[in-house]
């Protein structure tokens, strides 16, 4: 099996190396491509105006002046002698989870590889923020449990146009307690708002911030996953159609006509 590995938090993250490691345990064939920089909050977004290139860093290992979908889309067309059988990207230090899947970045670039034709997975890790009463390792549930649920993912039947977004609950890997299927959940609160600041010269600058508040989040989605110490995985479509509007839509068109 031909695994590809990319991510959204650049080619020296420490997520990356963990999932490329869950990678070789099931193939030594495995090709990473990611972006030079960081590129969180980009989405699906790939470049047009501006040329793109790489770096080869080892054997199979390139950096990409793009985004996370830039990288997939040049390895498959421009640095893999073939393509891949399977891409990965991931894992992401912070959750991927209800509305925050708008802006990723990681499941962006797994979506790039959905719309190509090749199976793809994004593979995220929650984590608590500083000055919460208790503070673990961040990666120890994505660095236990990575690799295994990896194994068990594969061996399913999934349609290539899934992506299987997978979020590792905030907690020590041995209080994990199981794997959910679930749906995309929907905060009570998500507002993004800027931060205004001055420089030095007296210039304004500004940082974008989120709100964010889950209470009582509803059983069976994401939010719930990671607040049971669940590993959560979601299946996600390109198809942004809201299926159920489809028919009131249209009586409502045919009204006016």
């Amino acid at each position: 099996m031909r695994i590809l590995v990319t991510n959204d938090d650049g080619i020296d993250a420490p997520g990356l190396e963990i999932l490329t490691e869950a990678a070789r345990s099931l193939d030594a064939d495995v090709w990473i491509v990611a972006p030079a920089t960081e590129q969180s909050g980009r989405s699906h977004a790939v470049t047009l105006t501006e040329p793109l290139r790489f770096a080869r860093l080892d054997e199979r290992r390139f950096a990409v002046n793009g985004t996370p979908a830039d990288c997939v889309a040049m390895a498959l067309s421009a640095i893999m002698d073939s393509p891949p059988d399977l891409v990965v990207s991931g894992v992401n230090q912070g959750f991927n989870i209800a509305n925050d899947m708008l802006y990723s970045g990681t499941v962006g670039a797994a979506m790039q590889a959905a719309t190509s034709g090749v199976r793809s997975i994004a593979f995220s890790q929650a984590y608590q923020r500083l000055g919460q009463e208790k503070e673990v390792d961040i990666w120890d549930a994505a660095r236990t449990h990575c690799a295994t649920t990896l194994k068990t993912l594969i061996a399913l039947d999934i349609d290539k146009t899934t992506v299987l977004n997978v979020n590792f609950p905030p907690c020590p890997a041995a209080e994990v307690t199981s794997l959910a299927s679930v749906r995309q959940g929907d905060r009570t609160l998500h507002e993004v708002y800027t931060d205004d600041r001055i420089d030095g010269r007296g210039h304004s600058y500004h940082w974008l911030k989120f709100r964010r508040d889950a209470t009582n989040p509803a059983t069976g989605t994401d939010l719930w996953a990671m607040a049971e110490k669940r590993i959560a995985v979601t299946p996600l479509r390109p198809d942004l159609t809201a299926h159920d509007a489809l028919a009131p839509l249209a009586e409502a068109l045919d009204a006016r006509t």
